[in-house]
């Protein structure tokens, strides 16, 4: 019988036992005579005579361990393997945490230990500088030498060593991938929630108030009754420029004259105050506007029937439409939820299209009620 090391600490490292498929734990046994591969059984198979096959009860056997000193009698095998695979997995001289993970040594057992065995051993280190003679001399040949005064030498083009140093900026001394690229993918998604403390929620405010002051100043406003003014005709121009370009896009597009002047009447019914559903009933007499016909116009190719069918009945361009249903996507996944009211602040129509298109995406399940 001999005492060997086992494969490591862990024992789903280890190949099973050939009597029961459980894990191996130590100590475990080694049929002598079977394999390759080799024939391991746990102590409790092995106790109640286990054959397979050509393996027989009364094979010869190896009790595999690691219960046993190799460099320091007050050190086994086992903990020898989780020293290095501490140090390797925590860090050379991070001490305290290679010994919480062995949980059998404090921490001065174990740097001390690691220092003198692995460091200051006289054994591993000639077999050390033995490895980095050979290192150099197997790279001596292919070394390019180089003055800190020179420019720095780079490699031939498509020759083995520039596909072997690919990436490597030679004047820079270092390779054009950084150590760490997702280091910062933790804040990249980073925003102001509901819940957010009063302090950022503060910050926010003086950062919007700053920029807002900052404009007044570009602007020559130098007081706060100039400042009133000039936020009512900026709120002014804005909404005609909105007008504008509503009535720009449905003049470019709109082919049909009728229904155009029917639109323009809408608008000027809206914009006097009046309810386009009392302007409409003015004209109960009059046959209402016929389907809007998209043959031809820019976005039509990228609605579904559906959505053609909703264009033609709302009289909508697909362009047009495709623009306010992104941003009503958008709202939607920003705040959770979408209300009818938020809907009519963002796209400046009429409010009777808004509700069918909000009802319509609700509908189709594209957003959905806040």
């Amino acid at each position: 019988m001999d005492r060997l090391g086992s494969f490591s600490s862990d024992p789903s490292d280890k190949p099973p036992c050939r009597g029961c498929s459980s894990y191996l734990m130590e100590p475990y046994i080694k049929c002598a005579e079977c394999g390759p591969p080799p024939f391991f059984l746990c102590l409790q198979c092995f106790t109640r005579g286990f054959e397979y096959k050509k393996h027989q009860s009364d094979h010869t056997y190896e009790i595999m361990t690691s219960d046993f000193p190799v460099l320091d009698p007050s050190w086994t095998a086992q903990e020898e393997m989780a020293l290095l695979e501490a140090v390797m997995d925590c860090g050379f001289g991070n001490w305290q945490d290679v010994a919480n993970q062995m949980c059998t040594k404090t921490k001065e057992e174990c740097e001390k230990h690691y220092m003198k065995h692995f460091i200051n051993n006289p054994l591993f280190a000639s077999t050390l500088r033995n490895l980095k003679q050979a290192e150099e001399a197997k790279t001596a040949d292919t070394a390019i030498p180089f003055l800190s005064a020179e420019d720095p030498p780079r490699p031939t083009f498509d020759s083995l060593l520039s596909r072997d140093m690919a990436g490597y900026m030679p004047a820079r001394a270092d390779f054009i991938e950084e150590f760490d690229n997702y280091a910062e993918w933790d804040l990249r998604d980073i925003d102001f929630v509901e819940d957010d403390s009063d302090i950022l929620h503060v910050e926010f405010e003086l950062r919007r108030e700053i920029k807002r002051l900052q404009e007044y100043r570009t602007a020559g406003i130098t007081n706060f009754c100039s400042a009133r003014t000039y936020d009512h005709l900026k709120k002014t121009r804005e909404e005609e420029r909105l007008k504008r370009t509503m009535l720009s896009e449905v003049l470019q597009y709109i082919q049909d004259s009728s229904a155009c002047q029917q639109w323009l009447r809408r608008q000027a019914d809206i914009d006097s105050g009046l309810s386009p559903s009392v302007s409409m009933a003015s004209n109960s007499g009059r046959r209402s506007a016929p389907p809007l016909n998209l043959t031809g116009l820019p976005g039509t190719e990228k609605l579904n029937e559906k959505e053609k069918e909703l264009c033609q009945m709302v009289r909508l361009v697909p362009g047009a439409y495709l623009e306010y249903k992104s941003a009503l996507l958008n709202e939607c996944n920003k705040q959770g939820g979408l209300r009818l009211a938020q809907a009519r602040a963002l796209i400046k129509i009429d409010v009777n299209k808004t509700r069918k298109i909000y009802d319509f995406l609700i509908r189709e399940g594209h957003i959905t009620k806040a």
